[in-house]
C-alpha cells in the first residue's frame, strides 16, 4: 500500500506539471487511491465472508456477538440522607401600614413539619431592610427559632403569591446552610419595595402579601450494605397500563357498547366493573344494560366518555386540562375517586377572579370537598373583586348557602398578629 501511495504520488504529480494539468493528475491520483484500498479490502471481507459461509455448511454456529460487560462487585453499599420536606405560607395583611423605618422587623409565627417535630422556624420581614444597603428592598429571613439539635443543614426557597396563587419572584438557597438556634439564613435584597407595592404587578392583592416558604431538612443518614447475589435477572418493565389500554384502542375481546350521541365506544364489562362500582352494580344485577349488552350515555358528550373510558382503561388522561368540569361530573357519577381529584386539582390551578364562584358551584353540585376548600380560601383572599363578579351574582340566585359558606369563612379567618404597635412620636 505504501509502495502503491508512493510511486501514484511521484508520477501523477509529475505528469501534472508536464502535459495534463494539476486537476486531471489529481482525479488520476484519486483513482489510483481508490483503486489501490479496494484492493487491499476486498480479499478481506470476502475471506470473512468465506469463514462464515464455511462454518454454516457444516453446521458451525457462528460466534455470539459479545454484549457489554457490567461491572459486578462481591460486596455493596447504598447511603440514603433522609430529607423533610415542608412548606409555609404567610399572609400579612394591609401590607403597607406595616412598620416603615429601616431594620424594623415582622416575625411570622412558628411553624415545623409536623406535631411531633422538635425543630420550630419562623420567618422573619425587614419591610424596608435591613441596613443602609438594602433600605429599598424587602428582607426575608428562616429563622430556626428551637432546635434539640447542636445544629440542623437545611434548604430553603421564598417566593411570592400573587392573586391567583401562582409563585413569583422566586429566591432559592443554592446549597444546605447550617442552621443552630437563633441563627437565621436569607437575602437581604429579596425584591425591591418600589416593584412590590406598585399595583400593575400584582403582588400585594388588596393590601396583602403573601410568602410562600419550601424548606428541605437534611435529617438522617442511612447506610445500607450486603453482598452481590450470583444470580442477577433482568426483569422487564411492567407495562400493564399500555397493554389494558390497547384493549380499549383495538377493541379485542369487548363484551359492552358504551354509546354517547351516537358514537360508540367498544368495552369490557370486567374492566368497567373492577374501576367503577357503577359500572359493577349495573352488569351484576339484572338490568337492560346487562341483557343487551350496551349502555346508552344521555348526559355525556362523546370525547368526554371517551376520556373517562381511557382513565378507566389506563389510570391517565391526557385531555384532562382541556374538559376539567365536564370530566369532573363523569367521575362523580361513576364513583372515579382518582380522576375527581385530579379534576379538582386541575380546577384549582386555574382559580381566578372570575372563574371562582364557578367552580364553588361545580364544586357544591358534584361533592368536590377540597375543590371547594381551596375555591372559599380564593373568595376570603379576593373578597372584594370577586363580589362584583358576573359569576358571584349567578351564584346569589342558583346557590344561595354557597354565600353564606364563603361570609362564614371569611368571618373565621385568622389575621396574623403583627406585634405591638408603633409608639407615636412626641410632637415638640
Amino acid at each position: 500500500m505504501k509502495q502503491l501511495l508512493k510511486v501514484s504520488t511521484a508520477s501523477d504529480f509529475q505528469g501534472a506539471k508536464r502535459s495534463y494539468g494539476f486537476k486531471r493528475s489529481c482525479a488520476r491520483l484519486d483513482r489510483s487511491l481508490f483503486e489501490g484500498i479496494v484492493g487491499l479490502i476486498l480479499p478481506y471481507i470476502f475471506s470473512q465472508q468465506s469463514i462464515m459461509a464455511a462454518m454454516s455448511c457444516r453446521g458451525i454456529s457462528p460466534p455470539p456477538q459479545l454484549e457489554p460487560v457490567v461491572p459486578m462487585a462481591e460486596s455493596w453499599c447504598f447511603t440514603q440522607v433522609k430529607v423533610v420536606k415542608f412548606s409555609y405560607m404567610w399572609t400579612i395583611n394591609n401590607f403597607s401600614f406595616s412598620r416603615e423605618e429601616m431594620g424594623e422587623v415582622l416575625k411570622s409565627s412558628t411553624f415545623s413539619a409536623g406535631a411531633n417535630d422538635k425543630l420550630k422556624w419562623c420567618l422573619r420581614v425587614n419591610p424596608k431592610g435591613l441596613d443602609e444597603e438594602s433600605k429599598e428592598y424587602l428582607s426575608l429571613y428562616l429563622l430556626l427559632v428551637s432546635c434539640n439539635k447542636s445544629e440542623v443543614r437545611a434548604k430553603f426557597k421564598f417566593s411570592i403569591l400573587n392573586q391567583r396563587r401562582e409563585e413569583t419572584k422566586a429566591m432559592e438557597s443554592q446549597r444546605a446552610y447550617r442552621f443552630v438556634q437563633g441563627k437565621d439564613w436569607g437575602f437581604k435584597k429579596f425584591i425591591r419595595r418600589d416593584f412590590l407595592l406598585d399595583e400593575t404587578n400584582g403582588l400585594l392583592t388588596d393590601d396583602k402579601l403573601t410568602l410562600f416558604c419550601e424548606v428541605s431538612v437534611v435529617a438522617d443518614t442511612v447506610n445500607i450494605s450486603g453482598q452481590t447475589s450470583a444470580i442477577q435477572f433482568k426483569v422487564p418493565e411492567c407495562h400493564l397500563p399500555d397493554d389494558i389500554g390497547e384493549l380499549f384502542e383495538d377493541k379485542k375481546f369487548s363484551d359492552v357498547v358504551i354509546s354517547a350521541n351516537g358514537q360508540e365506544f367498544f368495552a369490557h364489562k370486567a374492566i368497567l366493573a373492577a374501576r367503577s362500582p357503577v359500572f359493577a352494580a349495573m352488569f351484576e344485577h339484572d338490568m337492560e344494560e346487562k341483557k343487551q349488552n350496551r349502555v346508552e350515555i344521555y348526559d355525556m358528550e362523546a370525547d368526554v366518555l371517551k376520556e373517562m373510558l381511557r382513565f378507566i382503561y389506563t389510570g391517565r388522561s391526557s385531555n384532562l386540562g382541556n374538559m376539567p368540569d365536564d370530566l369532573l361530573a363523569a367521575a362523580d357519577k361513576y364513583a372515579l375517586d382518582r380522576l375527581k381529584v385530579l379534576c379538582e386539582e386541575e380546577l384549582c390551578q386555574n382559580l381566578s377572579i372570575e372563574t371562582v364562584a364557578e367552580a364553588l358551584i361545580l364544586a357544591d353540585l358534584h361533592n368536590a370537598d377540597q375543590l371547594k376548600g381551596h375555591a372559599l380560601d380564593f373568595v376570603n383572599s379576593h373578597a372584594t373583586d370577586v363580589m362584583e363578579t358576573t359569576g358571584w351574582k349567578t351564584m346569589l340566585q342558583v346557590r344561595p348557602h354557597l354565600v353564606a359558606e364563603a361570609f362564614k369563612a371569611l368571618a373565621n379567618q385568622k389575621v396574623p398578629h403583627f406585634g405591638p404597635p408603633r409608639k407615636r412620636a412626641k410632637l415638640s
